[in-house]
């Protein structure tokens, strides 16, 4: 009896103690607010203005062929530049975490510039690396090889931006890995790709989608470091920011917001199938 009454006076004290973070109500109405504010009441913006357009005018601008043009240049480079940002970003990733690297922190920096890079920075950059007078690009222009002012232009951007996404995804995984389940994989005659492929890839799996979601996303709306070494070229290298841009320029706001909204609409499709692959991965590892 008295230990049982020791414990009900401990959860009571426990239960009287403040806590550090407000209270259920608070903290729920601050983020509703939050949202709102936001997220929320800019993206109505978008749904209230092409509410206006007639319905065969919004199909008749989100069909276009010069959007249409767009969009499979968004879409498809975005994808490609995720995909090879998987791959890369891993290696990066196991390199940082498994080997002893001189000046690593010097390493650490490069990786994270193009989060406190200004896009337009970046884009000129590139575009004086990769034109065919830059410093690559003169190099590779004799063999016919055009990186710049092209689809290749906007694939190299887009790497550029989003590579950070996933190598910081998978990094911290492959700190908190432990070690001796590659051993005892080891000691019960594994080869190394048995081990990565059976162990450490489906421990990471879920971290990988997520930094190709991330990549991918940030790809989409990309548009700073694009427009410099993209060329613009209507239905060859034009991006579907850059058309928003020019309706806005036209004062067309609604055939914009149209864009913008059929944009978003397909990015969180993608997105939501991304993340329900994400969990599909994260219940396979755990059971």
């Amino acid at each position: 009896m008295n230990s049982m009454n020791d414990a009900r006076m401990k959860n009571s004290f426990k239960l009287k103690q403040p806590s550090v973070i407000p209270g259920f109500g608070f903290a729920l109405g601050f983020t509703l607010l939050y949202l709102t504010l936001i997220v929320i009441i800019p993206l109505s913006g978008l749904f209230i203005k092409t509410a206006t357009m007639p319905w065969h005018t919004f199909v008749s601008t989100v069909t276009a062929p010069r959007v249409m043009s767009a969009y499979k240049i968004s879409f498809g480079i975005s994808f490609i530049a995720a995909l090879v940002n998987v791959f890369f970003g891993l290696i990066i990733a196991w390199v940082l975490v498994r080997y002893k690297l001189p000046m690593k922190k010097l390493f650490d920096a490069m990786i994270d510039l193009p989060f406190a890079l200004p896009t337009a920075v970046a884009g000129i950059a590139l575009s004086t690396l990769y034109s065919p007078h830059g410093w690559i690009g003169e190099l590779l222009a004799p063999l016919g090889i055009r990186l710049a002012f092209n689809p290749a232009g906007i694939t190299i951007a887009l790497i550029f931006v989003g590579l950070p996404f996933v190598v910081r995804t998978v990094e911290p995984l492959l700190q908190d890995m432990d070690a001796e389940l590659e051993e005892a994989a080891a000691g019960l005659g594994a080869s190394r790709w048995q081990t990565f492929s059976r162990i450490i890839f489906p421990y990471i799996c879920p971290a990988l989608l997520t930094g190709f979601a991330m990549a991918f996303a940030r790809g989409l709306g990309e548009y700073g470091s694009v427009i410099f070494i993209a060329g613009n070229v209507p239905m060859v290298s034009e991006i579907v920011p850059l058309v928003i841009i020019t309706k806005l320029e036209q004062y067309d706001y609604a055939g914009a917001t149209a864009i913008a909204l059929t944009m978003l609409l397909a990015s969180f499709i993608l997105l939501l199938i991304i993340n329900l692959l994400q969990r599909w991965g994260n219940g396979r590892m755990k059971s």
